[in-house]
């Protein structure tokens, strides 16, 4: 149930940025939820509707996208998505050697507001 405390950090930053653009209200969200994040889009989407309520984004879309896990190995510099069927290793030189990027949060990318 964590995933209504993300909700609502989205929607007060939303809310935070729309306000500072003196925007009447906010139409629509895009939100990045990290493949490592352990938050459900779906229940993103589920507690989205109650959380907005009285806010400038009463009425507003949620949109969510994936961000998946990129490995880049530290020893041949291949990107790649770790799979548990390479035991995450590199599938070019097989090392466990890598650094991690993207997949981790959950992250506010763009609102859409009404200014009028």
């Amino acid at each position: 149930m964590h995933e209504m405390s993300y909700v609502l950090r989205l929607v007060n930053l939303a809310e935070e940025a729309a306000r500072e653009q003196q925007a009447k209200r906010v139409t629509r969200i895009l939100v990045s939820v990290g493949e490592t994040s352990g938050v459900l889009p779906e229940y993103l989407h589920k507690y989205y509707t109650k959380a907005v309520q009285g806010t400038l984004l009463e009425g507003s879309v949620l949109e969510t996208v994936d961000d998946p896990v990129v490995a880049v190995c530290s020893d041949c510099g291949l990107s790649y998505h770790p799979e548990k069927e390479h035991c995450y290793a590199c599938p070019a030189c097989g090392s466990n050697r890598a650094d991690l990027s993207g997949g981790r949060g959950v992250k506010l990318v763009n609102i859409e507001i009404d200014g009028e």
